[in-house]
């Protein structure tokens, strides 16, 4: 007996869910975009289009497999056990350098470049 009223409930929960969501977006959208940027006002179904766009260029289909993010982190923790300590630093140097952190690795003072 549940599962019947599951059937009934899911698709008109998933409907309420999406309403209030598209709603919750497009004032969002009018309110800010416009005064800030000089961008239109969009509507209900234009803030619908703007989730199923983000959701298909940030988010994905289908579930999130996290089991696949336990596989990549155990490799690249086997491959980083495998190197030695002067090349992980130099590993360590180089990525500090690209996002930041640090300077990047270059030639030392006095050597051409």
């Amino acid at each position: 007996m549940k599962r019947k009223w599951k059937f009934v409930l899911a698709p008109i929960a998933l409907v309420v869910f999406v309403g209030i969501v598209g709603e919750v977006v497009m004032h969002l959208w009018n309110w800010l975009l416009p005064m800030l940027f000089g961008w239109h006002p969009v509507t209900f179904w234009q803030a619908i289009g703007l989730l199923v766009l983000c959701r298909i260029l940030f988010g994905g289909f289908g579930g999130h497999n996290h089991d696949g993010r336990a596989r990549l982190r155990k490799r690249f923790d086997e491959r980083w056990d495998q190197l030695s300590p002067e090349e992980r630093e130099r590993l360590s140097q180089g990525w500090r350098g690209r996002c930041g952190f640090g300077k990047a690795p270059g030639p030392k003072d006095g050597e051409p470049a």
